[in-house]
C-alpha cells in the first residue's frame, strides 16, 4: 500500500510538473532590445505597420527605405513593380503561394502543417495605397521603429532569404499580381509558423515577443499592442 501511495504521488508530482514546464514556455517571453525600441522622440524613424487577415500577418514597408539599403533584400525589391510599399510574409513554398479555394487545398494544408521541413518562400508584393488608407484599423498596427531597429528587422528578413551565388532566387510568381515569391532558407510546419516568423521579425527589430505563443495572427498583434502600451507611443 505504502509502495502504491508513492508511486500515485511520483506521478501527480511528474504531472503538475510538467503541467508547469508547459506553462512556462506558453508563457515565455522573448525580450525586447531597448537599444533599438521604441524610436526615440528627437530620432528619425521609419514606420511600419502589421497587418492581419485574420490568420495570417504581413509586413507593410516603406519601399524607398528597403532599396537604399545594400545586400540581396534591396536587390530584390528593385526587381519587383511599381509600388511604394512592400507588403512582406512568409509561409510554406505550395501553400502560400495557392490561391485555389480552401477546400481543395486542405490535404496540402494538412502536409505543411504536419510534415517536418517543408520549403518556405518569403513573400514581397508591392502595392501603392499607403496601409493606413488600404486596412481598417482593426486589421492593422503602426509602429515607429528606429533607424537601428529597422536596419536590424531588414537584416532579419534578408537573412532568412536563400541565396544562390549570393542573389535572391523567386522560387514562385502568380500571374494574376505583383507578388513574387522568393526561396527562403528556413523550413515551414506547425512548430514554425507565418506568424512565429512575424513575430520573430518584430523581435529583432527589438519588441519583446512570445515566441511560442505566436501561433495565430492576433498574438502578433498583441505584441504590438503590449510593446507600445509600455512605451507610450501611440498605435495609430
Amino acid at each position: 500500500m505504502k509502495r502504491r501511495r508513492e508511486s500515485w504521488g511520483l506521478k501527480r508530482f511528474l504531472a503538475v510538473g510538467g503541467l508547469a514546464v508547459v506553462a512556462a514556455v506558453w508563457t515565455w517571453t522573448a525580450p525586447g532590445d531597448p537599444a533599438l525600441w521604441p524610436a526615440g522622440a528627437d530620432a528619425a524613424g521609419v514606420e511600419v505597420h502589421l497587418l492581419d487577415n485574420g490568420f495570417h500577418t504581413d509586413l507593410a514597408v516603406p519601399r524607398r527605405f528597403l532599396e537604399a539599403r545594400p545586400g540581396p533584400l534591396a536587390e530584390a525589391v528593385r526587381s519587383l513593380a511599381p509600388g511604394d510599399w512592400i507588403l512582406i510574409g512568409w509561409g510554406d513554398a505550395k501553400f502560400y503561394v495557392d490561391q485555389s479555394p480552401m477546400e481543395n487545398r486542405l490535404p496540402d494544408g494538412l502536409r505543411a502543417f504536419f510534415r517536418p521541413g517543408n520549403a518556405s518562400v518569403i513573400m514581397l508584393d508591392p502595392a501603392q495605397r499607403d496601409p493606413r488608407a488600404a486596412f481598417a484599423p482593426g486589421a492593422r498596427r503602426t509602429l515607429r521603429l528606429s533607424g537601428a531597429g529597422f536596419e536590424a528587422m531588414a537584416d532579419h528578413i534578408q537573412n532568412s532569404m536563400e541565396l544562390t551565388d549570393g542573389r535572391p532566387r523567386i522560387a514562385a510568381a502568380r500571374a494574376d499580381d505583383d507578388a513574387r515569391f522568393f526561396a527562403s532558407r528556413e523550413h515551414f510546419s506547425i512548430g514554425h509558423l507565418c506568424n512565429h516568423w512575424s513575430a520573430g521579425v518584430l523581435n529583432a527589430a527589438g519588441l519583446p515577443v512570445r515566441p511560442v505563443r505566436s501561433v495565430t495572427s492576433a498574438e502578433v498583434m498583441a505584441a504590438i499592442d503590449r510593446a507600445q502600451l509600455d512605451t507610450g507611443p501611440s498605435r495609430d
